[in-house]
């Protein structure tokens, strides 16, 4: 099914008789392919409002996500929380959409600066599992359920509802950007001086480790970025080298899109913790490849594809520090006895599956999805 508007959506739904698997660009689905109808959001397609002096955008669910950031570099903006590219990553083909995006809550390495995806979403259209077209946010501004659905949309995976629409604050794009690197650092080390020059006056918007490397990224005027790297570099002591202009965005492209496992065999998890427990969580994988983000608070973990894929190593360590991992990609023997989503504390649980029976209360929307 490809409905061609939203009233075609809420009726696809309602006389939906099974399953259905939400598509929109099918470059940012976790875990292995599901039962279910498949429903494409492709056709609801189109920028309905950009207001560069308003700092604002409304898109339809299925517009490229390409369209949306050519818009915003028209008019010298950008998306605040820098969006991953995972195709390579996942092995997949397409173009994103702006409503997978959201779906996803997909969030690069400025999100220790800007927030994450849901933290620039302000306005949300989607359509339940009941067929009823619900609006929260943006010019909408009333909630009416008493529930905050625009935080709610980002990273339910279409479990809660199809996007239709929806809206963004958005930032001007910044003149220059530098990097500064290390190489030659232990992770005690890495997580230190990450958590040092993110806690200083400079506004770091990006701090990552790789390879023995830390990589720490200043944007803005030219002016105010030559002041604060140099700043940087004195609070951090000796040793540290800067990379500047298109060198630096090629570093954090790297980071953002974790190229580094492209083209690789393997597993993949995608593990938030608490930075300061970044040592810890790579003592555990000592085996593995990983990439590391947000000042230690995001962690890539490439693992071999057999078994559990060190899941009861890794969830069982993570239980004790409050952190979850996802299995995003593995090979089907490996799904087939390890979810992807990280199993939820008991209160959580009870609280999703309420949710989802709130909104989706024939359990059609992606059923089996996030547990």
């Amino acid at each position: 099914m490809k409905p061609a508007n939203e009233m075609e959506l809420s009726e696809a739904i309602r006389g939906a008789n099974g399953p259905l698997r939400i598509v929109g660009g099918g470059t940012r689905a976790i875990g292995p392919d599901r039962a279910g109808e498949v429903l494409e959001t492709g056709a609801l397609s189109g920028i309905s409002l950009y207001e560069p002096g308003a700092l604002t955008i409304v898109a339809g669910a299925g517009t490229p996500l390409a369209e949306v950031e050519a818009a915003l570099d028209g008019g010298g903006q950008r998306l605040p929380f820098e969006v991953p590219d995972l195709r390579g990553l996942l092995g997949r083909s397409g173009a994103s959409t702006i409503g997978g995006v959201v779906a996803a809550n997909g969030s690069g390495p400025r999100r220790i600066q800007a927030g994450a995806c849901r933290d620039s979403l302000i306005g949300v259209r989607f359509v339940d599992g009941a067929g009823t077209i619900v609006k929260n946010g943006g010019r909408v501004m009333k909630n009416v359920t008493g529930y905050d659905l625009v935080k709610l949309m980002a990273g339910s995976h279409g479990t809660l509802g199809v996007l239709t629409e929806v809206a963004f604050k958005v930032l001007p794009r910044p003149e220059v950007e530098a990097t500064l690197t290390r190489d030659g650092v232990d992770p005690a080390a890495a997580v230190a001086a990450m958590a040092q020059a993110l806690g200083s006056p400079y506004e770091v918007t990006g701090a990552a480790y790789f390879g023995g490397q830390i990589r720490l990224r200043i944007e803005g005027m030219i002016g105010s970025v030559a002041y604060r790297s140099g700043a940087l570099r004195k609070l951090l002591g000796a040793g540290w080298d800067v990379v500047e202009a298109a060198q630096s965005a090629i570093l954090w492209r790297e980071i953002r899109d974790v190229a580094p496992f492209m083209g690789q065999a393997g597993a993949v998890w995608r593990i938030s913790i608490k930075p300061s427990d970044m040592p810890q969580v790579l003592a555990v994988l000592s085996q593995a490849q990983t990439l590391c983000d947000w000042g230690g608070g995001l962690i890539w973990a490439l693992v071999p594809d057999a078994g559990d894929a060190q899941a009861g190593a890794l969830r069982g360590a993570l239980a004790a520090m409050g952190g979850h991992a996802t299995l995003v990609r593995a090979g089907a023997a490996v799904y087939d006895t390890t979810p992807a989503f990280h199993p939820e504390p008991a209160a959580l649980a009870t609280l999703s599956k309420t949710l989802r029976a709130k909104f989706d209360p024939r359990g059609i929307l992606n059923p089996g999805m996030m547990g």
